[in-house]
């Protein structure tokens, strides 16, 4: 019955948590005209209310009669925040926060439950796990595809030939996320890596392009293929929408993941299709006029699949979105991109800043985010 009891409670203070996560899952209207700024601003430290919370999120069970007791036992506030941060660690080096964190990247990534599709999941639960860096998710060369049983890891290479950059080139990705152009591939890089669904280079000076309004990338707009400089795809269409708004970026991104064919395997020539009549196999022309290089973003050049992972890594936005990312799981919000589960930049700039200082430290990083004051306020 008392296991019963814990779980109503949990349950009941999700309900009444802004979704599940520590009270200061943001404000609102709570019904009775209060202002969210005095909302925030009065709740109070509750580390057994965040314990229960934080159990469930890290080990996938409820915490015992005996872990609570710890801390509500403990003393004065200071003893329980001690007495909490000491059973997080505890929940983060048990093997179900292996299998959580599994789980966790299995919904971040959009894929698994499949030995094929996996992989990618299991090298960041991995990392997580042994506290590696979130920037081996785009620069480690070796390992990339090892495979977990729901206790152990298996170091494994990916035997999808080519290039080896993290998770970029993750033969069960390049599979799942096949497409005309390989530009869903770059979509999924894009969004579950910089937490923004394109476009995402605008603020250039206004262009007037012939369209309804006008072109406001950062990258020139003959910097992409189009009818008039030799692609078969007219990138360039103003007719609608301006295209090119979204293609300045994904263009210059996308001919990295153009040979991987539709079954994940690395070719030498390009091997992704294209929607024209007979479904033709698309060409470096397509893309990019003749002497345009690639790039991550306007004025961070790339040449192949390796740079791009050094360019993904050192993009700040992108530690900014695994911070979001974590964040939105611990105070139980929906997806950053799918829900448009927003945070505020200066809501976790101590923990990003923190997140960069110390390496970039994925374990450590989740700890910084359970026992942050958002987190454990109520």
């Amino acid at each position: 019955m008392k296991r019963i009891s814990i779980l109503l409670l949990v349950v009941a203070t999700t309900a009444c948590g802004g979704g599940g996560g520590g009270g200061g899952g943001g404000g609102g209207d709570d019904g009775t005209g209060s202002d969210p700024g005095d909302i925030l601003a009065n709740r109070e430290f509750d580390y057994n209310a965040a314990l229960r919370i934080a159990a469930l999120r890290l080990t996938g069970e409820i915490p015992t009669t005996q872990e609570i007791n710890t801390v509500a036992q403990a003393g004065d506030l200071a003893a329980q925040k001690t007495a909490y941060e000491t059973l997080l660690t505890d929940y983060m080096n048990r093997p179900t926060f292996a299998r959580q964190m599994f789980l966790f990247w299995r919904d971040t990534f959009k894929m698994g439950e499949t030995a094929e599709f996996d992989t990618a999941a299991a090298l960041a639960a991995q990392l997580t796990v042994t506290n590696g860096a979130y920037t081996g998710l785009f620069t480690q060369a070796t390992g990339n595809c090892p495979t977990f049983d729901g206790t152990t890891f298996t170091a494994a290479e990916c035997g999808n030939g080519g290039p080896q950059a993290g998770v970029l080139g993750n033969p069960g990705a390049m599979k799942l996320f096949f497409s005309n152009f390989g530009f869903r591939r770059v979509k999924w890089v894009q969004e579950t890596f910089d937490c923004l669904k394109f476009p995402v280079e605008l603020g250039g000076a206004p262009v007037d392009v012939g369209g309804a309004a006008p072109y406001t990338g950062q990258w020139p707009f003959t910097s992409i293929a189009g009818k008039s400089n030799g692609g078969r795809v007219d990138f360039q269409d103003v007719s609608s929408v301006i295209c090119a708004q979204c293609h300045q970026s994904i263009n210059h991104i996308a001919p990295l993941f153009a040979q991987y064919d539709m079954n994940g395997a690395f070719q030498t020539q390009i091997a992704v299709p294209t929607p024209l009549d007979g479904a033709p196999l698309a060409m470096a022309s397509d893309y990019l006029p003749a002497g345009e290089g690639l790039g991550w973003r306007y004025g961070v050049p790339v040449t192949d699949l390796s740079t791009l992972g050094a360019a993904i890594a050192a993009d700040p936005s992108v530690a900014g979105c695994g911070v979001t990312r974590i964040w939105n799981w611990a105070l139980g919000k929906g997806d950053v991109v799918d829900k448009l589960e927003q945070v505020p930049a200066e809501t976790i700039q101590t923990e990003v800043d923190a997140f960069v200082a110390n390496g970039y430290k994925l374990k450590d990083m989740i700890f910084a985010v359970y026992k942050s004051e958002d987190f454990t306020k109520f």
